[in-house]
């Protein structure tokens, strides 16, 4: 009976992938379940971050940003994978530094989903699916910047965490921080989550203006050089648009 549910919560992940977003009674009349059967299975997924609500519409689901972490290779037959790769390396051997491509999984959080490594024999780790805090990160506020004001005050409204002494985690401080990255059109995160961890970062965004990840350069603290932040920022904000616009004319 146990397999049986696996075997009917992995039939239902594939259905979502395929159709999204999809609602609980279009999964019904596919699979010839009952209704309750169904939603419980959607939420257990989506509590585990396999499936998430669509953010336009609650009723309808859609794959979580953690599905693209546990199969990396999935994504590289999607148009933002596609047109992410060769920027990133480009600005990898620009910099000499790692470089990261995260998605948000909503307003839990970012999740890498591709990396280029430098090679200094110190730099920055992070592994495909490492999950990071919105708020705290170069990443996650350079999404947050972009989203709808509404979102952002449900972020607050959640509670910021303060993983550091510099962690942006009073609220007029991060609005102020939102506001500086649109005027400038990049984030930075000097040791604001991982201690010794840097990073500068810009949005991908999609033909609306909708954020649909974020791509950084990331260093050892060690290597942070302030008077270098106009030149990076400049650099991380030209491949994300760069990104961008591969993607839409692909």
């Amino acid at each position: 009976m146990e397999m049986k549910s696996v075997t009917r919560s992995l039939r239902i992940l594939e259905a979502v992938a395929q159709h999204q977003p999809v609602t609980v009674g279009e999964l019904t009349k596919l699979f010839g379940l009952p209704k309750s059967t169904v939603q419980r299975t959607l939420v257990t997924l989506a509590e585990a971050g396999w499936l998430r609500a669509n953010r336009k519409d609650t009723t309808r689901w859609e794959i979580g940003a953690r599905v693209l972490a546990v199969r990396p290779a999935a994504l590289q037959g999607s148009s933002l994978f596609a047109a992410a790769r060769e920027p990133m390396i480009r600005l990898r051997d620009a910099v000499n530094e790692t470089i990261h491509l995260s998605v948000p999984d909503a307003l839990q959080g970012m999740v890498v989903v591709d990396r280029v490594d430098c090679d200094h024999p110190v730099r920055t780790f992070h592994t495909i699916g490492d999950t990071s805090p919105l708020h705290a990160t170069a990443v996650g506020r350079a999404i947050l910047a972009h989203l709808p004001k509404r979102d952002v005050e449900e972020l607050i409204t959640q509670g910021l965490e303060r993983y550091s002494d510099t962690t942006p985690a009073d609220p007029d401080e991060l609005r102020a921080e939102l506001d500086r990255i649109r005027t400038e059109g990049y984030s930075v995160n000097r040791n604001q989550y991982r201690p010794g961890v840097c990073a500068v970062a810009a949005p991908v965004l999609d033909e609306n203006g909708t954020p649909l990840a974020a791509v950084a350069i990331s260093m050892p603290d060690s290597r942070f050089d302030a008077d270098r932040l106009p030149e990076w920022g400049r650099l991380v904000a030209d491949t994300a648009a760069e990104i961008t616009g591969r993607r839409l004319s692909a």
